[in-house]
């Protein structure tokens, strides 16, 4: 599996602005969110990425992506008729190539050399399948992500046989359908915002709009769908994701950065005389 392509969904009514937000990133040069993703999908492979974006937000990410915007395509998603609706706008730019998908109101820190992206991608190659990252998460998070049920692939510490997937669960809808031997009591396998998937999914999104009438869909029934047609794992990635469009996202992303990055004692130092004051 060669993944050379991915997609940004960026046209969700409360998401589209986020990716131009500036941040100061791990190496102290301040850059917008775009430019801070596009590197992590470059830095796995990627060579073409398509944004999926609200009509007449093309020169606003245009200018946000920098030197990068020679690599980008732009979809328009004219109504907002969900996540995975927008997503499935991408399916001409994508073709019968696998792609790596990212949400753009997420940042990602990795705990290791390869960037989280790296590290699903070289996943997917390797089990030469659909995989998506997910992330332990608490209960009290379960209304912000996409939660998972499976079981361990044997052998494997990391690695996990897809059996089905709740949007947005409720922490009782979870613990009847959800639980993942070997994790903590009250963490669940929350999606983490990024995935390598196939072409199929496209055709699965195409069925849940022709249901669905002018019901905006999400992504999560898809994927649900996916494992029942074809081999599709999810892997707990080395990292650590941060939302960016919830309560003091942004402060807690750039916090996250500016910790993991060159000017942690410099920041460290700032905090301590702020808490002191």
């Amino acid at each position: 599996m060669d993944v050379t392509c991915a997609v940004i969904t960026a046209a969700g009514p409360q998401q589209s602005r986020l990716p131009l937000q500036r941040f100061v990133d791990l190496r102290g040069v301040e850059k917008t969110a775009l430019q801070i993703i596009i590197e992590e999908v470059t830095a796995a492979g990627v060579e073409e990425v398509c944004v999926v974006v609200r009509p007449g937000d093309q020169a606003a990410y245009r200018e946000a992506a920098g030197e990068d915007a020679r690599l980008l395509t732009f979809v328009e998603q004219p109504q907002p008729r969900g996540y995975g609706e927008a997503l499935c706008r991408a399916a001409g730019f994508v073709g019968p190539r696998p792609f790596l998908h990212l949400v753009s109101d997420h940042l990602y820190i990795s705990g290791e050399s390869r960037r989280c992206a790296e590290q699903l991608v070289e996943a997917a190659r390797e089990e030469n399948c659909a995989v998506s990252a997910v992330q332990a998460t608490r209960e009290n998070m379960l209304p912000y992500y996409g939660t998972l049920g499976g079981r361990l692939v044997a052998g494997r510490k990391n690695l996990y046989e897809i059996e089905n997937v709740l949007e947005k669960p409720t922490p009782t809808l979870a613990e009847q359908s959800l639980l993942v031997p070997g994790l903590r009591a009250g963490h669940y396998l929350c999606l983490f915002g990024m995935h390598v998937l196939t072409p199929a999914v496209f055709g699965i999104l195409e069925s849940c709009l022709a249901a669905s009438g002018n019901t905006p869909i999400s992504l999560s029934p898809a994927l649900a769908e996916l494992a029942r047609c074809e081999r599709y794992l999810a892997l707990t990635v080395n990292g650590t994701r941060y939302n960016t469009g919830v309560k003091y996202g942004l402060l807690m992303a750039q916090l996250a950065l500016a910790f993991h990055g060159v000017d942690r004692e410099e920041i460290l130092a700032r905090v301590v005389e702020m808490l002191a004051k």
